[in-house]
């Protein structure tokens, strides 16, 4: 018999520690440290898998596992192992939550797959309540999105994660001839991360002293039956930019097509003059009613006169009451919420900013679906009805 080697506990744990990395082979670490058998190797590597790396220190000798050796050293390995069973729960706190009757199989799996180099499988199994054989039968299967949830997760991505369950139902039901509850819907979108964008509640305000004011001839009816029967229009903020940028909008209701706009760094009369001038250039707008608020740029006698003067009706919501204009008012805060984020004010370049609210007006004209148009596009629905 040849003579036992006898190797420092520092050599064992850095052997141990190059193995899980995987940067070298067997041979290669008996080369560098000069071990003999390559099973010594693998032995330490499974104490240190299974908590017991006090048994790297224990000297030249007869290798005793725990419980069987003297009452000290017994006393002592178990509390090292329950030392590193909480520190493990504590590495894996959150990474798989709930029970065994609400662990996500693949989720799970994942997990194993990343901390099985450092734990052992039977380890994690435990850690989490899953049987191992129950875990092998996971790993077994072929996880991924079914057939529905790609369709889902296309849709929502070809339009930007900007659309809520229903809106995404509808277009299964219309492009794919599927037709799945709403809850299914939304349980998938949740389980992806691809929900809408949430738009924060607008709160009221009063505005201020007003030059000319006219009725409500809009009241509300927010129905039109025909184009440039009935527009609105509104002013928004952009607080994302160098400096403060202001978007004037001007929709038409038949379609909620967005005719023109204008984007300044002035909240004057000359904003809202040069976006009805835009809307007004190529269309009949002869007795069209443009309902807006009662800002201060609307009752200018400018923006009066030049309404009137191209044949077009002027309404006015009541003061501090935006539900008379809801629909452009919602239209920006989809524009807000979708696109820009609370967190990108004053990082934006101006340019970009304008950038963006180009690339967003395209969208929502030419592929934003909308309920009240049968899921079609503010475009497709102009085209379709002409």
């Amino acid at each position: 018999m040849g003579n036992k080697m006898s190797y420092p506990e520092e050599v064992k744990k850095e052997v141990v520690r190059l193995k899980l990395e995987g940067k070298y082979s067997n041979q290669e670490l008996m080369e560098m440290f000069g071990i003999k058998n390559r099973t010594q190797i693998k032995t330490w590597v499974k104490w240190f898998k299974n908590g017991e790396t006090h048994r790297l220190a224990q000297p030249l000798g007869k290798q005793y596992s725990y419980g069987k050796g003297p009452d000290d050293e017994s006393e002592l390995a178990e509390l090292r192992k329950k030392v590193a069973y909480y520190e493990m729960r504590e590495e894996l706190l959150g990474k798989v939550s709930g029970d065994r009757k609400e662990v996500v199989p693949e989720v799970f799996v994942q997990t194993v797959e990343m901390f099985k180099h450092k734990y052992t499988v039977i380890a994690l199994c435990e850690c989490f309540g899953v049987a191992k054989a129950t875990y092998y039968r996971w790993r077994g299967k072929a996880w991924g999105p079914s057939e529905l949830e790609k369709k889902i997760i296309d849709i929502c991505e070809d339009l930007k994660f900007r659309i809520g369950h229903r809106m995404v139902r509808d277009l299964l039901d219309k492009e794919h001839k599927l037709k799945i509850n709403r809850n299914t819907v939304q349980r998938i979108m949740q389980k992806f991360n691809i929900q809408c964008r949430v738009k924060p509640k607008r709160q009221n305000y009063i505005a201020g002293e007003s030059k000319i004011v006219v009725p409500n001839y809009l009241n509300r009816n927010f129905h039109a039956s025909k184009p440039n029967e009935k527009w609105v229009t509104d002013i928004t903020y952009l607080p994302y930019g160098e400096k403060m940028l202001y978007l004037s909008t001007i929709m038409d209701l038949y379609n909620n097509e967005i005719l023109a706009y204008t984007i300044s760094d002035k909240q004057d009369k000359a904003l809202v003059l040069d976006t009805l001038k835009r809307a007004c250039e190529g269309r009949d707008v002869f007795e069209c009613i443009l309902h807006s608020d009662q800002g201060s740029q609307y009752t200018s006698y400018d923006f009066q006169e030049d309404a009137k003067k191209r044949g077009i009706i002027t309404s006015m919501s009541r003061r501090g009451n935006c539900f008379d204009n809801a629909v452009i008012e919602s239209f920006h805060s989809s524009l807000k919420s979708e696109e820009f984020s609370p967190l990108d004010r004053g990082k934006l370049t101006t340019h970009t900013v304008r950038k963006k609210i180009e690339s967003y007006m395209y969208y929502y004209n030419y592929c934003r679906p909308f309920t009240k148009l049968n899921c079609q596009t503010p475009i497709e629905f102009r085209v379709m009805a002409a």
